[in-house]
């Protein structure tokens, strides 16, 4: 595998990570992705959410948290209670209820400097990406592997996969914003 290739691949990594980061940031609508970081005490032991309940979405604004061992419903319930997401869980039962409140314009504009943060944390991932392969071309020509010329071609190679690469993180980022500002 060519060290582009290589490159590539790192980078598309990242940018799925940048789109979990995104799924994470709440718009007006619910997602089960906003649960995504919440840890539960499943018996003493520190376990994802998704791994102890089911997740649905019965309305637009509402999501289902169902465990699957009833008896851990209440530690279900204080995990989502202590989490960041400001949203206080209705126990029925087994069943979770989250109701998303309706998002205030300073909220929307909290909710897009984080998406810009998340974005720009991805950008500079990828051009950690690109620093690290150019360095390895670097040496590759000075040691004498590879000539100038075919380590020229691959800076600029580099160079292209990069830029298409952070440009889509935009889009990406572009996509988010509009998502939040909705109404």
């Amino acid at each position: 595998m060519s060290l582009i290739d290589q490159a590539k691949e790192q980078m598309a990594k990242t940018v799925e990570n940048t789109k979990e980061n995104f799924a994470g940031i709440r718009t007006g609508r619910a997602n089960p992705a906003l649960l995504n970081g919440i840890m539960v005490d499943y018996y003493g032991a520190p376990t994802p959410i998704k791994a102890v309940a089911s997740i649905g979405v019965p309305e637009p604004r509402t999501l289902a948290v169902t465990p699957f061992d009833a008896s851990q419903a209440a530690a279900v319930e204080k995990a989502i209670r202590n989490s960041d997401l400001g949203i206080s869980p209705n126990r029925d039962g087994n069943v979770i209820r989250l109701t998303m409140p309706e998002l205030t314009e300073d909220r929307r504009k909290e909710y897009v400097k984080l998406a810009k943060g998340k974005a720009e944390d991805g950008k500079v991932a990828v051009r950690n990406i690109r620093r690290k392969t150019k360095e390895t071309i670097d040496k590759s020509v000075k040691d004498g592997d590879m000539g100038e010329d075919e380590g020229d071609r691959l800076l600029k190679d580099l160079d292209k996969v990069t830029k298409s690469v952070t440009d889509e993180i935009d889009a990406l980022l572009e996509t988010k914003q509009k998502e939040i500002m909705e109404v």
